[in-house]
């Protein structure tokens, strides 16, 4: 099983779809709540190419991107191939 992050706001909707996907998957993750935490953010950012918008979603390390990003990879059928990898 893959390892997947995501870093999210406690209040942001695009955060609670993007779990909401990954639960009904019964996907384990990390999630990082970093309402306002800017160090995190910054953090995220540089992990995220120098995306701040919130969730950002890593599998096995690689920047998956966020809520619509991981939508389209679920439409398109890449999703459960990357989500059944194991981390490197």
């Amino acid at each position: 099983m893959s390892n997947v992050e995501i870093y999210t706001w406690s209040r942001c909707p695009f955060c609670i779809r993007a779990k909401a996907l990954l639960d009904r998957k019964g996907i384990d993750y990390q999630e990082y709540v970093i309402d306002g935490d800017e160090a995190a953010r910054s953090q995220m950012a540089q992990r995220a190419n120098g995306r701040r918008s919130l969730p950002q979603i890593f599998i096995n390390d690689k920047h998956i991107g966020g809520c619509d990003d991981l939508h389209d990879l679920d439409l398109n059928e890449e999703l459960d191939p990357l989500l059944s990898e194991s981390p490197v």
